[in-house]
């Protein structure tokens, strides 16, 4: 039989969020045209819901947590019913629908041009007590957020951990206990419906950092917390492709354009609100690898293979897979800074670019063939052109001429010190405790 495409559903409704202090968690209720989605968010009773500004906090929540259950649909509406929506919180909504979902879209061959955004209550300020504690860091484990949770000096920082209600991953919890810092947990269950999926839904990636980054900030309101400290790079800005006219990036929930509509978002709804900014917005990716090898200690610990951040436990990797593109941009980037002999013990000696046959994956990383980068988190190209001419230059590599051969076509690299200084814009000059990362 032939396959049947979804189609899109005339209208999607937001139709409310409650806060139950007593079981510190939210609940969010959604409807696609004819089906009904339940999200649940629960926090440890370390964070007090009941705080002032955390509603607001939480609305922010409910709104870029819709996108999950939006996307079954996609519908050619939007109706916020009676949430509590200034100018702020709909741009950036509109940007999250065309550019959140921007990869989403592409390859469902949609576009969401058309989606009006109508409903929805006029907004007001809630004000919150001044903040009595320091920064909550979103932690996953990778090397981004470990460079950030051991470089920022202040000693009542936390971090933020988000898993499923049943199950926590090491490849989180490893590396987040041996920096020895406090966590807040919060646990999110998406509803059962969209996990199982449907023949009449659509499906794809959603902005997943910023959901994450908003109940952060529902977690920094209710304890009290100055700022919300996240770990993206200068590169998660840049786009995968362009199609049609828009830029399609995989990172874009990490992009300094998302934090610029989330921070007035924050500003718009809580006075005063958490300082919300990437403490790596200036720097590459190189130079987060660079601090990441001080760091030895995380080295047998982390792993940024997305296998291991399955929602089955069945399929969920222990060890790096050494195969997908994420492992390969890792085993790079840190190649120029950490020795061969000790990445080949953290790729269980199978160390991803060792291996001839990665030079195709290779290419396509470093721009050296015209095709778009990996719908992944990785480097921008040229990050991944100059990190192949560092590390084809260590002696400890002088056997593997398949790496030189590829170093000589990178003509986007540029010299290694270039790209291990600051450069570009930056919100995180505010949180001067951080800038001890130079």
């Amino acid at each position: 039989m032939p396959v049947v495409s979804p189609e899109r559903v005339r209208r999607f409704t937001y139709l409310g969020c409650a806060i139950d202090r007593a079981s510190h968690s939210l609940t969010c209720r959604y409807r696609s045209g004819d089906d009904e989605f339940v999200e649940h968010a629960a926090f440890g009773d370390d964070v007090d819901l009941g705080a002032g500004g955390v509603g607001a906090a939480a609305t922010l929540y409910f709104v870029l947590a819709g996108l999950s259950y939006y996307k079954t649909g996609a519908a050619h509406e939007v109706d916020l019913g009676d949430t509590s929506a200034g100018p702020a919180l709909r741009a950036l909504l509109r940007a999250a629908l065309l550019d959140g979902l921007g990869e989403f879209a592409y390859r469902n061959d949609l576009s969401l041009d058309d989606v009006a955004i109508v409903g929805g209550t006029p907004s007001s300020v809630a004000g919150i007590a001044a903040p009595r504690r320091g920064p909550l860091v979103p932690f996953g484990g990778g090397i981004d957020s470990i460079v950030v949770a051991s470089s920022d000096p202040r000693d009542d920082r936390a971090l933020f951990v988000v898993s499923a209600a049943d199950q926590r991953f090491e490849a989180i919890e490893r590396p987040a206990g041996l920096t020895g810092l406090p966590i807040v947990r919060c646990t999110r269950t998406i509803d059962p419906g969209v996990r199982r999926g449907s023949s009449r839904w659509f499906d794809g990636h959603v902005p997943v950092t910023a959901m994450v980054s908003a109940l952060a900030t529902v977690a920094a309101v209710g304890q009290g917390r100055d700022s919300v400290v996240m770990s993206n790079e200068r590169s998660a800005s840049a786009p995968n492709l362009e199609a049609d006219g828009r830029r399609v990036n995989h990172q874009w929930s990490k992009s300094l354009e998302c934090e610029e509509l989330f921070r007035a978002a924050l500003a718009e709804s809580l006075s005063p609100a958490p300082e919300y900014a990437s403490a790596l917005r200036d720097r590459s990716e190189l130079w987060v690898a660079r601090e990441f090898s001080r760091h030895p200690e995380y080295l047998g610990t982390f792993m940024s293979c997305n296998r291991a951040f399955r929602q089955d436990p069945a399929a969920r990797a222990s060890t790096w897979c050494g195969a997908c593109d994420k492992c390969l941009f890792t085993d790079l980037v840190l190649g120029p800074f950490v020795d061969r002999k000790t990445l080949e013990q953290v790729f269980g000696g199978a160390e991803p670019i060792a291996d001839p046959a990665s030079v195709p994956a290779l290419e396509v990383l470093a721009g050296v063939v015209d095709n778009p980068k990996p719908f992944e988190c990785v480097g921008d190209p040229t990050e991944c052109a100059t990190a192949v001419v560092a590390v084809a230059a260590r002696p400890d590599r002088a056997d593997q001429p398949h790496l030189a051969e590829l170093a000589a076509r990178c003509r986007r690299a540029r010299p290694l010190d270039e790209l291990l200084a600051p450069f570009g814009p930056t919100n995180s000059t505010v949180l001067d405790a951080a800038r001890p990362l130079v």
